[in-house]
C-alpha cells in the first residue's frame, strides 16, 4: 500500500496560520495568507509548535504529509506515527492487529485506544480479545491528522487508555479528487478513489477503496476488502456540524503462526500452514456526528459489527481425533455520544481554562459465540452468550495560568459500568455494575521562548470482559471459577522537556512508569479468563524531528522500558512478549519544484522475553521499507519497496503448548509469524 498525496494547504497549515500573532492588522493577515497560498508549502504535523500548549512531553500531532511518504505494509501502521508504537500481525488480513507500546504486548489493543472522527474504534467485551481495535476500516489517505497521547494523565481519555491513545480525524473536503491504482507483488490490486463536492449549505466527500491479495505465503489469504466513506461538511439548522458515514467488508483466509519444529524438520515451509481451514470474515457499519452548539461540541456515534474468524493455535493437542479447530462469533450495535465544553474564566485573579464533559457508550452484544469446528463446519457450542454494557464517564479539568511561564491542570474523571450477560451456562448469567475514580495533575514550566518542562501524574483503567466478572463455572472444564474484577486501575507518572528551535527543528524526552494493577484479559482462544499479575514498567523515550532544509526532513524515535510483574522473585518476573528497545527513524524527500518524492524508513524492536524467566527469547526484528514516487498537475508514479533487505525477521512469537498430527503428546514450542519478505509495489494516481 502506498498512501501518498502532495498538498498545498491542510488543516495543519491553518492551524499554523491559526498561530500568528494575533495584533497584526486584518489587510496584513489577508496579505500572509494570500503569500502562503501562492507558494507550495508542505506542512509537517511534528513540525507544529507544541511550547505552550501541549500538557505532556509525549504528547503530540501528525499531519497527513508526516505519513503520506511513509511505504506501509497495512493499514493499521497508520498508529506508527506515534512514537514508539509497533503494529504487527500473526493472522490473517482481515484480523485486528498486535500493538506493542512502552513495554506493553498490547495483544489487539486493550490498553491503547483510537478514536475515528469521535467514534471509539475498540470493542468491549468482544468474542476474540477485550479491547479488540481493528483498523481495517479505515481509508489511510482520508485521514487529515491524528493527535497521540500517552499515560493515564488527561481526564477526557477513559477505557483501554493506560498506555496511550490516538484520535484520527478525517478530511472535511480535498484540495483536489484523485483515482489511485496499486498493483503489487502476489496478485495484490488496490483501488482508491475520492473527490469533494459542493452539497447544499456544504461540502460532501466521497472515498471508495477496494483492495484484494493472494499473500506471501502458500495459502492462498484470498483477501477481498470494501471500503466507502461519505462525509458532509456544513451547517444543518444553522449549526456547524460534520456527518460521517463508512462502510467496511471484508473476507480472508488465515495463515497463523506456526511451531518452529514444523519448520525445522521440513515438514512446512517457513511461510507454510498447518491447518488449512483458518481464516474469517468481518462488516462495520458507522454512523458519526459532530455538532457545534455555541460554547459545546456535541459528538453522537451508531455502529452495527460482525465478525466471525475460524482459529487453531494447539492444532490437535485437545482433540487428537478431531482436532482443536474452533470459530468465534461477534454480532453488535454500539451507540453513544460525548458533550464537551470549554471556558477561560478567573479564579482567584488567576486565568483559568475550565474544561468539562461527559460521555456515555451502550453495546449491545446479541451474538458472543465459541464454537468447535470440523473444516469450519460448527460440530459444537462452547459458548453462545449475548451481553448489554452501559457505561456513563464524566471529568473535569482546570488548567491555570499561574505565572506567563508556569501552567498547572488539575482534573478527575469518573466511570461508571452496568453490565448484563446471558450465557448458554445458566451459572454464568447475571448482572452487576462498577464504577472508577481518576484523578490527575500536570505542571508545564516555559524556561523560554525554545524550552519546556512537564510532569505529569494520573490515574487511569482498562475495563475487562464483563463474562468475568460474573463466571462460576469454567466453561470449557466445567470446573468451578472465580469472578474478577471488571475495572482495573493503572497509575501513571512521567517527567520530560520540549526543546524546539522554532526553525526546523524539535526534541522531545520523557521518562515514565506505569502500575497496573493486573493485565487479566479475556482468552477467546480458549472461552475463559485468565488473570494476571500486577506490573509496574518504566523507561525513557525520545522523539525528535528535523527539517534539515526545505526539501529533507528527518525523524528519530527511541523508547528503552524495563517491565516486571510485581510480587514475584527475581529471575521468574518478565512480561512475556514485551519488547524493551523500539527504534524508529526515516528520511523523507520532497522536491517542490521536480515532482520527486522519497523517503526511506526503519524499524527496529528488540528480542523479547516469552517466558516469565527468560529461559525462552524471540529474536529482535529491523525492517528497511523504501518508497519513491514523481508526481506532476494530473498524474503521480510511485514505487514502494517493503522489507528492503528481504531479511527473516518474524512480526511475532508465543511460546505454548501444541499437539501437532502425528506428534504422540503435546510439545511446548515457539509459534512465530514470519514478516512479509521483500515486496514492491507500483502506484499510478490521477488528479481532477
Amino acid at each position: 500500500m502506498q498512501y501518498r498525496r502532495r498538498t498545498h494547504y491542510t488543516l495543519c497549515a491553518l492551524l499554523s496560520y491559526a498561530a500568528l500573532p494575533f495584533n497584526l492588522s486584518a489587510s496584513a493577515q489577508e496579505e500572509t495568507a494570500a503569500d502562503s497560498e501562492i507558494e507550495e508549502v508542505v506542512i509537517w504535523g511534528r513540525s507544529l509548535l507544541q511550547l505552550g500548549t501541549a500538557n505532556a512531553a509525549s504528547q503530540g500531532t501528525v499531519g497527513y504529509n508526516d505519513f503520506s511518504t511513509r511505504p506501509m505494509a497495512r493499514v493499521a501502521e497508520l498508529v506508527e506515527v506515534v512514537p514508539g508504537m509497533i503494529a504487527t500481525q500473526h493472522s490473517g488480513p482481515g484480523k485486528a492487529n498486535q500493538y506493542f507500546l512502552r513495554g506493553f504486548n498490547l495483544d489487539h489493543g486493550s490498553d491503547f485506544s483510537t478514536f475515528f472522527d469521535g467514534m471509539p474504534v475498540n470493542w468491549r467485551t468482544h468474542g476474540h480479545a477485550q479491547g479488540y481495535m481493528d483498523l481495517n476500516f479505515i481509508i489511510p489517505e482520508i485521514i487529515e491528522r491524528v493527535d497521540f497521547q500517552k499515560g493515564p494523565y488527561f481526564a477526557d481519555t477513559g477505557d483501554f487508555s493506560l498506555a496511550g491513545s490516538n484520535t484520527m480525524k478525517t478530511y472535511d473536503s480535498l484540495d483536489e479528487g484523485f483515482s489511485e491504482l496499486t498493483l503489487g507483488s502476489e496478485e495484490e490490486i488496490r483501488l482508491v478513489t475520492a473527490n469533494s463536492f459542493e452539497f447544499g449549505e456544504g461540502e460532501l466527500l466521497i472515498a471508495f477503496e477496494h483492495q484484494q491479495s493472494d499473500g506471501h505465503f502458500y495459502l492462498e489469504q484470498d483477501l477481498r476488502k470494501y471500503n466507502g466513506l461519505v462525509k458532509y461538511t456544513g451547517d444543518i439548522a444553522t449549526i456547524p456540524s460534520r456527518i460521517t458515514f463508512s462502510a467496511y467488508d471484508s473476507k480472508w483466509i488465515s495463515t497463523n503462526q506456526v511451531p518452529q519444529r514444523a519448520v525445522s524438520s521440513g515438514l512446512i515451509d517457513r511461510f507454510g500452514s498447518i491447518d488449512p481451514d483458518l481464516g474469517g470474515e468481518s462488516y462495520r457499519y458507522s454512523l458519526t456526528g459532530n455538532f457545534e452548539l455555541n460554547d459545546w461540541d456535541l459528538n453522537l456515534y451508531a455502529s452495527t459489527y460482525y465478525m466471525s474468524l475460524i482459529n487453531n493455535p494447539t492444532y490437535v493437542l485437545n482433540n487428537p481425533v478431531d482436532g482443536d479447530e474452533f470459530e468465534q462469533e461477534d454480532e453488535r450495535r454500539l451507540f453513544g455520544g460525548s458533550l464537551r465544553n470549554e471556558l477561560d474564566m478567573e479564579l482567584f485573579g488567576i486565568p483559568v481554562t475550565r474544561t468539562i464533559g461527559t460521555d456515555v457508550r451502550y453495546d449491545d452484544v446479541t451474538e458472543l459465540n465459541l464454537f468447535s469446528t470440523i473444516g469450519r463446519r460448527r460440530t459444537g457450542s462452547i459458548r453462545e452468550d449475548n451481553a448489554e454494557e452501559f457505561s456513563i464517564g464524566a471529568f473535569g479539568e482546570l488548567q491555570f495560568l499561574v505565572t506567563d511561564y508556569l501552567r498547572a491542570s488539575l482534573g478527575v474523571r469518573v466511570d461508571y459500568f452496568d453490565f448484563e450477560v446471558h450465557a448458554l451456562r445458566a451459572a454464568n448469567s447475571g448482572s452487576d455494575s462498577d464504577s472508577l475514580w481518576q484523578p490527575n495533575l500536570g505542571l508545564a514550566y516555559r524556561m523560554n521562548n525554545n524550552l519546556e518542562f512537564y510532569a505529569n501524574y494520573g490515574h487511569g483503567f482498562h475495563s475487562n470482559d464483563v463474562r468475568a466478572a460474573l463466571n462460576t463455572i469454567d466453561p470449557v472444564t466445567g470446573d468451578p471459577t472465580d469472578s474478577l474484577d471488571v475495572l482495573v486501575e493503572g497509575k501513571g507518572s512521567e517527567v520530560g522537556f520540549r526543546y524546539d528551535t522554532l526553525e526546523g527543528f524539535n526534541i522531545a524526552i520523557a521518562v515514565f512508569e506505569l502500575e497496573v494493577d493486573s493485565e487479566l484479559v479475556f482468552v477467546g482462544d480458549a472461552g475463559t479468563t485468565e488473570p494476571g499479575d500486577p506490573t509496574r514498567r518504566k523507561g525513557v523515550e525520545l522523539n525528535s524531528f528535523w527539517e534539515l532544509n526545505e526539501r529533507l526532513v528527518f525523524d528519530f524515535s527511541a523508547a528503552k522500558t524495563d517491565g516486571h510483574f510485581r510480587g514475584l522473585p527475581s529471575g521468574m518476573n518478565s512480561i512475556p512478549d514485551a519488547h524493551d528497545k523500539v527504534i524508529g527513524a526515516g528520511l523523507t524527500y520532497v522536491g517542490l519544484d521536480n515532482g520527486w518524492t522519497s523517503s526511506l524508513r526503519v524499524r527496529h524492536f528488540s528480542d523479547a522475553a516469552l517466558s516469565e524467566d527468560e529461559s525462552v527469547k524471540k529474536d529482535g526484528s529491523t525492517l528497511l521499507q523504501f518508497g519513491l514516487s514523481y508526481a506532476r498537475p494530473d498524474w503521480e508514479l510511485g514505487l514502494d519497496v517493503l522489507n528492503l533487505l528481504d531479511k527473516e525477521d518474524d512480526d511475532i512469537a508465543y511460546w505454548f503448548e501444541s499437539r501437532l498430527p502425528g506428534e504422540a503428546a503435546g510439545v511446548e514450542d515457539i509459534h512465530f509469524h514470519p514478516s512479509n519478505p521483500r515486496t514492491i509495489r507500483v502506484l499510478l494516481r490521477y488528479k481532477f
